[in-house]
């Protein structure tokens, strides 16, 4: 989960810079689907939760994996390491009525045009379906939630002039360098 002041919105088209956050020295990007929630529900089947989808977009999940590590071993919260200040970039929300389903979407991240990650969305752990099913037995989920879905494989680290570009297949691209 991720505190409002996380969210770091990223207009179409703009190359925006994300300030390298105090307190790590290994901040680390994972590229996710993100799921716009558009109608309340709660205990949602899985086989009803795509009428939950209002659209989808492009984000980063940004960690200090050495913050995050230092608590998971201490059996601490990893609030501090993945809960932090502009630590989810995200791009424009597409209509899901505009672009479709999820389904196994192209999706892959370049850093300084160095391809980094690059899978489909189907090859997630869990399908959307099972995310909005199993997340809405512990929480009623509202119009205006996002889900950040995970990535498949290929997190690392960035530094101070990296610039990440980001694609997932249908959806405009998300570029953001690292300040």
């Amino acid at each position: 989960m991720k505190p409002a002041d996380a969210i770091f919105p990223v207009a179409y088209g703009a190359v925006v810079e994300l300030p390298y956050p105090a307190m790590t020295e290994d901040f680390q990007y994972e590229l996710e689907l993100v799921v716009a929630i558009g109608q309340a529900g709660k205990n949602i089947a899985a086989a009803d939760a795509m009428q939950y989808v209002w659209g989808y977009a492009i984000g980063l999940d940004m960690t200090r994996r050495d913050v995050r590590a230092e608590a998971k071993s201490l059996r601490r919260p990893w609030d501090t390491g993945k809960a932090f200040e502009q630590s989810a970039p995200i791009g424009p929300i597409h209509p899901a009525a505009e672009v479709g389903a999820a389904g196994n979407r192209a999706i892959e991240l370049s850093v300084n045009g160095q391809l980094k990650q690059k899978s489909t969305v189907d090859k997630l752990i869990w399908s959307v379906e099972e995310m909005i099913a199993y997340l809405s037995k512990y929480f009623t989920l509202q119009p205006g939630d996002l889900i950040m879905t995970g990535m498949p494989a290929g997190v690392s680290a960035v530094k101070k002039g990296d610039l990440m570009e980001c694609k997932i297949e249908g959806l405009r691209k998300l570029n953001t360098k690292i300040g």
